[in-house]
């Protein structure tokens, strides 16, 4: 136990000075960055690259992400104001992104509308956008898969604007009939216990999910980083664009990149759940809801409001 209890400490220690290093060593690990999708001109690159991947879901990634935490929370409770400070921040994060993303909603049923008339009445097979001398043309098919991706981006970039908003589904079989401290000590375990970790394993899954049809060799969670960066010799970019018909949407590797934004911004969101609870326990009652900005359909019309 003693020996577990040191070296959790020392990973601590060390994620510090592994920050440091990343910092102002960017090439290291950043080099890859100017040749997206085009040939890798020599094997440091390609080494940055691996390195990049190795420790995007990494240990080390997480004691780094860990002591930055422990140090905000730290400075948080010492000076309260600035942990609200965090609190307001993060769900305003949470809220632009679900605001904004909310509006591809519209662009979805626009999009489709204009499929079914070019196709129904005009038998169109294909829709061609122009800009300054360039343009993009693709099938209808195409664009009629599309539009799976508005629908993946609406559920991916909006699920924490959903929970900030209190618009989550939620069981409250104990919950609802506890006191008030008793109700924000669950918040904050669950925050740390169950949405963190969750958020974590989903983030190694996905990680190498995504890289792999991005690049060959294959990455995989259990190489280390020696071996992916023997591999590095041999790695060139290979983005996935195989579709499910002859002529439909072939982008399907931003559906992965989409589960790393979602996972993302989860693990961001129990933070900030995370410091609420916790400023809420601490400051009792009248601190419910401090600075939680909601959505609201106006004066007037308060009866409506969370009726689904």
């Amino acid at each position: 136990m003693a020996s577990v209890i040191a070296g959790f400490f020392a990973s601590l220690f060390q994620a510090f000075v592994n920050f440091l290093h990343a910092v102002t060593h960017p090439g290291d690990w950043l080099a890859w960055l100017p040749y997206i999708n085009r040939p890798m001109p020599d094997p440091e690159v390609k080494q940055s690259l691996m390195r990049f991947i190795y420790y995007g879901a990494s240990r080390e990634l997480l004691f780094v992400i860990l002591a930055l935490l422990i140090v905000l929370t730290v400075i948080g409770l010492i000076r309260r104001p600035v942990m609200w400070l965090y609190v307001r921040v993060l769900e305003g994060f949470a809220n632009a992104i679900g605001r904004t993303v909310a509006w591809v909603g519209l662009i979805m049923v626009i999009q489709q509308v204009v499929i079914v008339l070019l196709q129904r009445l005009f038998r169109v097979a294909q829709i061609e956008f122009g800009l300054f001398g360039i343009g993009f043309a693709k099938d209808l098919s195409w664009w009629s898969e599309e539009l799976k991706l508005y629908n993946a981006m609406i559920v991916a970039l909006c699920v924490t604007y959903t929970f900030v908003q209190g618009g989550h589904v939620r069981v409250d079989l104990l919950y609802a009939g506890a006191r008030f401290r008793t109700r924000k000590l669950i918040d904050m375990l669950g925050s740390l216990f169950f949405m963190m970790p969750v958020a974590c394993v989903t983030w190694v899954f996905a990680w190498f999910f995504f890289w792999r049809v991005m690049i060959v060799p294959n990455p995989s969670a259990s190489d280390a980083l020696d071996k992916l960066l023997l591999k590095a010799r041999a790695v060139r970019w290979n983005i996935e664009t195989i579709g499910f018909s002859p002529n439909g949407f072939d982008m399907y590797f931003l559906f992965k990149l989409l589960i790393l934004s979602y996972v993302g911004l989860v693990f961001i969101q129990a933070y900030a759940f995370f410091c609420r609870s916790l400023l809420e326990f601490i400051e009792g009652p009248d601190s419910e809801n401090r600075y939680l900005d909601k959505d609201t359909l106006g004066q007037g019309e308060e009866a409506y409001e969370g009726t689904h």
